[in-house]
């Protein structure tokens, strides 16, 4: 098994990969606004010690909007992460819309809410990922199958940019009083779904600084478990 990232310093390339076993994606739905949250925050923002941390363990924080109703706008949320989370409702991968809500290897966790550890790294294998990172921000995913896999269905690439060390100084809503620390806080999502196993992305806007990672995955049409997922540092 190859994990988490290599520089090419003579092409100024990132190169991410990950072959054999499935890492497992960690994301955590999660609002500013929401009294239940912090905690939850805090776990994910524990994974940063995690010696699995991108080998074997893809974390994402994304933070939705349906609470800033109640006083407080979340200024890391975006509409189309309420959207993933109601998407992953309609596939049937979680019983209902919540915050702090848990999906871990595309499936509903609960654990978090009876005190349990995450649940292992999943065993299952997948097949070879490739994203290369070039010093014009374009990149480029390639897969290679599981061979001898019947599944023939159009699949999503998907490309998340995470932000760490971020702090709010919260005034207004649930958590009024208190300063939340975050960290894998998503700040951009990019989809491209393919017949072929090829992808390529342009990296938004010019000034990366805060963009700190980066964790793309992918999923077949039926399915919101990951074929295979990589990530890791942006230099």
């Amino acid at each position: 098994m190859v994990g988490g990232l290599s520089p090419l310093a003579a092409t100024a390339t990132q190169l991410f990969e990950q072959s054999g076993s499935v890492p497992q994606l960690i994301q955590l739905y999660t609002s500013e606004g929401c009294s239940s949250c912090p905690p939850a925050d805090r776990n994910l923002r524990a994974l940063l010690n995690d010696p699995k941390l991108w080998t074997q363990r893809l974390p994402v924080a994304f933070h939705v909007d349906y609470w800033d109703y109640i006083g407080w706008k979340d200024p890391y949320a975006q509409p189309q992460f309420k959207e993933r989370q109601y998407a992953l409702k309609k596939s049937g991968a979680i019983e209902s819309i919540y915050t702090p809500g848990w999906v871990v290897d595309g499936k509903e966790w609960k654990g978090f809410f009876l005190g349990q550890a995450l649940p292992a790294p999943p065993s299952r294998q997948g097949g070879k990922l490739k994203v290369e990172v070039n010093d014009n921000q374009q990149v480029t995913v390639s897969y290679q199958g599981v061979p001898n896999s019947p599944d023939s269905d159009p699949i999503t690439a998907h490309l998340v940019l995470l932000s760490f060390n971020q702090t709010s100084h919260i005034t207004a809503g649930e958590n009024s009083g208190k300063t939340l620390q975050h960290d894998f806080v998503a700040v951009q999502e990019l989809q491209s779904v393919n017949q072929t196993p090829e992808w390529r992305f342009s990296l938004p806007g010019s000034d990366l600084s805060t963009q700190k990672a980066m964790v793309v995955w992918l999923t077949s049409e039926n399915s919101p478990q990951p074929l295979q997922a990589t990530g890791g540092w942006l230099e």
